[in-house]
């Protein structure tokens, strides 16, 4: 086993995790290095959500972007959503 846990403090230290978590991955629950697993990513998270935070996405941006994945117009939201003027503006594929 590698050394002992600290905490992620730098850039480098993020990198060696990320090293270390792919090195650990699949490790069976409940093992010491299925147990290094679950401490790395628990990690791993704080120092993203503190460096890297992410913003939640638009709704709206966000179901045109599942539309836009799967081949899928302002059309085929008509049989769940209803007609086409209550589908409404955003989704037109114009803005």
């Amino acid at each position: 086993m590698k050394d002992e846990l600290k905490p992620i403090r730098s850039e480098a230290d993020y990198e060696r995790s990320l090293a270390e978590v792919e090195r650990l991955w699949g490790a069976k629950s409940g093992t010491p290095e299925g147990d290094r697993l679950d401490v790395l990513a628990t990690l791993i998270d704080a120092w993203e959500a503190q460096h890297y935070p992410m913003d939640s996405p638009n709704p709206i941006e966000a179901i045109k972007f599942r539309m836009e994945q799967q081949g899928l117009t302002r059309k085929d939201l008509e049989p769940m959503i209803g007609t086409r003027t209550r589908v409404g503006k955003p989704f037109d594929s114009s803005s």
